[in-house]
Parts: C-alpha cells; structure tokens; sequence
C-alpha cells in the first residue's frame, strides 16, 4: 500500500487525479491537502471523500505539512498546489510567487527532512514561454525556461526548486510539464468552463482580440495517466512532457461549443488582450510516449462533448461559483 499526499486537491486537475487513482488503485491511501481558495472547491470530492482523508492546509506551512507527512506516512507527493489564472496574475502577482515558490520550497522541505520516496511536480507548458504561429517545431524537455507573466515565472521558480532539491539534497524528484487540460470540475474563470457556462446562460463568450492565439488540449484523465505513469516506470530526476499534439485557437473553441449547444455565433464578442498575451505553446511529448508507453486516449471532439455535456448536466455545480472569481479581463486597463 502506499501513502500519497496531494497538494491542490480540491483543484479541478487535482481532484481528477484522486478520483483517478482511487479508482486504479483502490488498496492505496490518499492525502488530500487544499487551502480551499477561490477557486478550490471542497464540492469536487464530495464523491469519494468518505475514501480519502482531507485536510484543509497551506503548503507554505511547512511545519504542518512535515507533520501530515510523518502522522500519515506519506511516500508520494504530488504537488498540484498553484495560483494557476494568468489575468490574475497580473493584477496580484505576489500572491503567484507566495504560493508557487515559496510553498513549493517549504513543501520540499517538509518531504526532505521527513524522506520521501517520491516528489511529483506539476508544471506547465507556459514556463518556455510563447512561439511564433507557424513555428514547426515544438517545446522539447531541453528547451530554456523564458517565462512571459508573473504566473509562467512563478511556475519556473517552483520548477527550478524543485530541480535544485534533487540536485543538492538528493530528494527522489520528477517533473511533467503539461499543455492546457479541459474536462469536468474546472473553475469557470478558464476558457472551455466559462465559455460553455456563459453559452447556457445566454451570455457573450468574450474572445481576445488575437482569435488565432492557439493552445495545444488535453483531456484531464489522460493527463492523469501520464502522472501515473511517471511515479511508476519514470525515472527520478527526469522531466516529461505531456501532451496531446493537438491544437485549436480560441474561435475554434468557441464555435465547437456553440455548436454542440445549438446557438448563434453572434454571441462571440471581441475584448481586448491582457498584456504579455502568449500566441503558441506546443510540447514535443514523444520522450513520455518512447520511454514510457503513455498516449491521450481521449480525442478532441470526444472530449469536447462530453466536457459540454457534463457542464450542461451540473449547472447546481457551476452556478454557485459564477462571480467567485476576483479578477474581471479589463482590470490591467486601469
């Protein structure tokens, strides 16, 4: 049996994942740590909570999280913990480099004086920052860290945290950098969520003004199995990509959802873009698809379906999160 700890989640990838893996691997014991801010939704575990034990914590507490590693007997953690909304970032940027750097120092800490077996860091594409439209290639595992925003800096910091206690303290660390999930219990401030929730409501769907800007997508469960993946045959001190090869800009989101909802693309409306607006990111994932056997299972439009679909089915999950968010798109125009 093994003992994981996973930070952030009552996220939405977070939560994905302890669902995930109870359902693979139902003789192990999940941690589930959240310091249930806006945008961490206790509700998201609501199903398998009698399963897991929830503790309602801050990373950067690092005291804490050295007892919950010793009183439980942690051997995993899997550190989803992270302000993840790029708009507002710009707007509060030192709470980005409060969570993701220094939280991410402590909980190192903690997992090294305690000695964990493993220390699972999600990260992101947008740490290489941005490329050109009709760039052919892609980012690869070796490509520099050229962050753009507070967010993708802050992320880099925790990255580079990360690397330097396996480097310096021999910690037994791995690294994926992942492209932009979609699926069920995603806070309806991101894109497909606040897009699909916005269409039932009627509402315009606001696109920056670069429409043709593109994201690479990947549902959330094959993202989970890449995590899985990695903590069984990757190898400690490697970093991997996940992601699906597959990219669309933010017009052909909008008129997929649209489309599935049966409504006018008069509803899309143009707003201006928020600074340091990244055009491309596109991970090379082959060292995770040679090495490790790991491929999306998922297609796009599959997807996209039923991701609608399940928004469409759980307005008494979305509606009471509409307005939580503090930051509006305009809000740096000031």
């Amino acid at each position: 049996m093994t003992t994981l700890l996973v930070t952030g989640a009552a996220g939405f990838i977070g939560s994905n994942f302890v669902r995930y893996w109870l359902g693979t691997h139902p003789g192990d014991r999940v941690v589930a740590l959240d310091a249930l801010t806006y945008a961490g939704c206790r509700e998201n575990l609501a199903d398998i909570e009698a399963g897991i034990t929830f503790v309602h914590g801050d990373i950067r507490d690092r005291d804490r999280i050295e007892s919950l590693l010793r009183e439980h007997r942690v051997d995993v953690v899997v550190n989803f913990a992270a302000e993840s909304h790029n708009s507002l970032a710009i707007i509060r940027p030192g709470d980005f480099f409060s969570t993701n750097v220094m939280g991410t120092q402590a909980l190192l800490e903690a997992a090294r004086t305690v000695g964990v077996a493993r220390f699972h860091q999600i990260s992101t594409c947008e740490v290489y920052g941005d490329m050109d439209l009709d760039d052919p290639g892609a980012f690869t595992e070796d490509s520099p860290y050229l962050p753009r925003t507070p967010y993708n800096a802050a992320k880099a910091g925790s990255d580079h945290a990360v690397r330097a206690y396996g480097y310096t303290y021999g910690l037994p660390i791995t690294i994926t950098n992942c492209s932009n999930n979609y699926g069920p219990f995603q806070f309806p401030e991101k894109v497909i969520p606040l897009f699909v929730t916005r269409a039932l409501q009627g509402e315009s769907l606001p696109l920056y003004a670069s429409t043709k800007n593109r994201r690479e997508w990947l549902h959330v469960i094959d993202h989970c199995r890449a995590i899985e993946a990695v903590l069984e045959r990757g190898t400690v001190g490697e970093t991997y990509h996940v992601g699906s090869g597959i990219e669309a800009d933010i017009e052909t989101i909008a008129d997929m959802i649209l489309g599935e909802l049966g409504l006018p693309a008069s509803l899309k409306t143009i707003v201006p873009d928020r600074p340091s607006h990244d055009r491309r990111y596109l991970l090379d994932s082959s060292k995770l698809r040679t090495a490790l056997g790991w491929e999306p299972r998922i297609s796009f439009a599959d997807g996209m379906k039923a991701t609608i679909g399940w928004y469409r089915d759980n307005e008494s999950w979305w509606r009471p999160l509409i307005g939580r968010s503090p930051v509006t798109e305009t809000a740096w125009q000031s």
